[in-house]
């Protein structure tokens, strides 16, 4: 990647991201952390207004915001890969929003991409096996609730076809087994749970925060169950 690509890049994630570390961007970008902080100087002197906070890293002065990005090629052709992991994967409170997501990358193609990709996406198709999830309309739900802190209302059915309600503090989403399960502290027996979305008959957001402390990881609860731990 040339420098100019890179600094783009590193403006699109600073701008992505509320506090980015130089470690991080580093990281990101093959480079040593002394050449992120001459790229941060470069794009100063350019006009980009980068702050830094002492213990959480860069960011992007409130208010300044980049211009529409254009896609390459290559990289439309992977978004419409993951919209199509999305419309067989997620469940119907999800498969809008990366359908527009992904209309609103076509937007920016040239007519002879937006041809192509079209093509493309006519030659793409993922098949597994009988996925209860296609019927649910919970994620969303369940994905607003862990990044806001808040408790969920749940009407779950468990494996002997038992009913209860509960209230649970989620902590994470995970897929395996070819069905979405959530964690989260259940407030009912008083530990962590998993939920197999499937089983979910009823699920309710509340303006409840979480009441349990501290809060387990995800990568934690899954290494109990013996899953691989992932960054």
């Amino acid at each position: 990647m040339n420098r100019i690509d890179r600094l783009f890049g590193m403006t699109t994630l600073l701008q992505a991201r509320r506090y980015t570390s130089a470690e991080r961007l580093a990281e990101q970008f093959g480079i040593s952390v002394r050449t992120v902080y001459r790229d941060i100087k470069a794009l100063g002197e350019q006009g980009i207004p980068v702050g830094f906070e002492v213990g959480r890293g860069y960011f992007l002065v409130q208010g300044y915001f980049l211009p529409p990005v254009s896609f390459t090629p290559d990289e439309a052709n992977a978004l419409l890969l993951l919209e199509t992991l999305g419309a067989t994967l997620a469940d119907g409170s999800i498969q809008p929003h990366t359908a527009a997501a992904l209309q609103k990358v076509r937007a920016v193609l040239r007519p002879a991409d937006q041809d192509r990709l079209a093509e493309l996406a006519s030659r793409i198709m993922l098949h597994v096996p009988e996925y209860a999830e296609s019927h649910t309309a919970h994620l969303a739900t369940i994905q607003a609730a862990i990044a806001n802190g808040r408790v969920l209302e749940v009407d779950y059915q468990d494996k002997n076809g038992g009913s209860s309600r509960r209230r649970v503090e989620p902590i994470g989403l995970v897929f395996y087994n070819f069905t979405w399960h959530f964690i989260g502290w259940c407030q009912l027996r008083q530990a962590y749970r998993d939920f197999r979305v499937s089983r979910v008959q009823h699920l309710a957001a509340t303006t409840l925060p979480f009441a349990h402390s501290p809060q387990l990881t995800l990568a934690d609860y899954l290494a109990t169950l013996g899953l691989p731990r992932t960054a």
